[in-house]
C-alpha cells in the first residue's frame, strides 16, 4: 500500500522547499511502482502564497490523519504570523493518533511552538538556527541538513529537502531506488544529514589562510560574547598586528569591524525570524545595551531596529 505524504503550506512557504521535497515522491513512483501518494494541505482549504507571489491551490484544509500517514509542515519566513488559534490543536491532535511529524525549513517553528518539539533532535535553515534557539533555548536543534528522530523529521529547506526525501525512499525501498532518482534531479551526491548547511569558511570568504580560517570559526561561534583580538591572535600563534594585517589583506576590515557584521546580520535575521524583544536581541547579539545596539544597528542598516522588524516582515511601506 502507497504511503501518504501531506505538506501543509504555511503562507509565505518556500517554493523551492515544497517541489524539493514532493517532487522526489513523484519520480519514485515512476521508477518503482505506486509507492507514494502526497496532498496539500492549508489552514482553511483556500490557495496558499508562496515567498515567490505564487500560490497554490490545496486539495484539503485541516482533516484529521491516519496513523501511518506523515504530515510535514512547510514555512519560510515570519513561520508563527499566519498561524490561525485552531492549527496547534490540530497539530497536537495529529500527534496524539500517531501520525509523523515533520517541519521543512522554518515548518519546525510551527512544531516547536505548539509544545510538539521537545525530546527530539531538530534542525532548520542555517539563518533561523539562531533563531529557534533564543526562543526555544530548552529544545534540541541541530546545525544537520536533515534530522530523523522517531515521529518526528525536521529538514534545513532548499535541496535538503530532497536529500531527506531520498533518504526516506532508501529506507523505504532501498538505495538503489533513491540514487535513481536522485540522478533523475542531476543530483550527483545523495548528501548525509551530516553535511554542513553552509560551504566553509575558505568558500564564504574566500580566505586561504588556515589561521584566519580558525579565527573567523571562533567568531562565528562566540557572536555574544566579548573577544580580544590580541587573544585570538594568541589562539592561533600569531601575534595581534599580524591577525590585524590578514583581516586587512583578505577581508578589507578590522577584527572588529567584521565581528560588528555578524553581530549586526545575526540581530536582523533575529528581528525578522522570532518574536523577541529588542532587549532580547541585543542581549543575544552581544551588545552592552539596547541604546548602544540601536545606534549601531541604524548606523549600518540605516533604520532603527523596530523600523527594520517592520519592513522586513511587510508591516508597513518601506517608503
Amino acid at each position: 500500500m502507497s504511503q501518504l505524504f501531506n505538506f501543509l503550506l504555511i503562507p509565505g512557504f518556500s517554493m523551492m522547499d515544497f517541489s524539493a521535497a514532493a517532487e522526489p515522491l513523484r519520480s519514485a513512483n515512476r521508477m518503482g511502482g505506486d509507492l507514494y501518494r502526497w496532498r496539500t494541505l492549508s489552514q482553511d482549504g483556500q490557495p496558499v502564497p508562496a515567498s515567490n507571489g505564487m500560490s497554490i491551490a490545496v486539495d484539503a484544509s485541516l482533516v484529521d490523519l491516519h496513523k501511518d500517514e506523515m504530515l510535514f509542515v512547510v514555512a519560510a519566513y515570519e513561520p508563527l504570523a499566519s498561524i490561525k488559534p485552531e492549527l496547534a490543536p490540530w497539530l497536537k491532535r495529529q500527534d496524539r493518533a500517531g501520525v509523523t511529524l515533520g517541519g521543512i525549513d522554518t515548518g519546525t517553528f510551527v512544531l516547536a511552538q505548539a509544545g510538539l518539539m521537545r525530546g527530539y533532535r531538530m534542525t532548520v535553515h542555517w539563518e533561523a538556527i539562531d533563531s529557534l534557539i533564543e526562543s526555544y533555548p530548552d529544545l534540541d536543534v541541530r546545525h544537520e541538513l536533515f534530522e530523523i528522530d522517531r515521529r518526528r523529521i525536521t529538514s534545513a529547506g532548499g535541496t535538503s529537502s530532497m536529500d531527506l526525501m531520498l533518504e526516506l525512499i532508501a529506507q523505504g525501498h532501498g538505495r538503489a531506488l533513491a540514487q535513481r532518482v536522485s540522478e533523475q534531479f542531476i543530483h550527483a551526491r545523495i548528501r548525509p544529514r551530516s553535511d554542513s548547511q553552509r560551504d566553509a569558511v575558505m568558500q564564504r570568504y574566500t580566505v586561504e589562510n588556515p589561521k584566519l580560517q580558525a579565527v573567523i570559526e571562533r567568531i562565528e561561534l562566540s557572536i555574544d560574547k566579548a573577544i580580544d583580538v590580541q587573544e585570538l591572535a594568541h589562539g592561533v600563534g600569531i601575534t595581534r598586528r599580524q591577525l590585524e594585517r590578514l583581516f586587512r589583506t583578505y577581508l578589507d576590515q578590522s577584527p572588529g569591524a567584521f565581528r560588528q557584521r555578524l553581530r549586526l546580520d545575526k540581530a536582523r535575521h533575529l528581528l525578522q525570524q522570532s518574536e523577541l524583544s529588542i532587549l532580547q536581541i541585543s542581549i543575544a547579539c552581544g551588545f552592552e545595551s539596547p541604546s548602544y545596539f540601536g545606534r549601531c544597528y541604524r548606523e549600518h542598516f540605516k533604520r532603527t531596529p523596530r523600523q527594520d522588524r517592520a519592513v522586513l516582515t511587510g508591516h508597513v511601506d518601506p517608503n
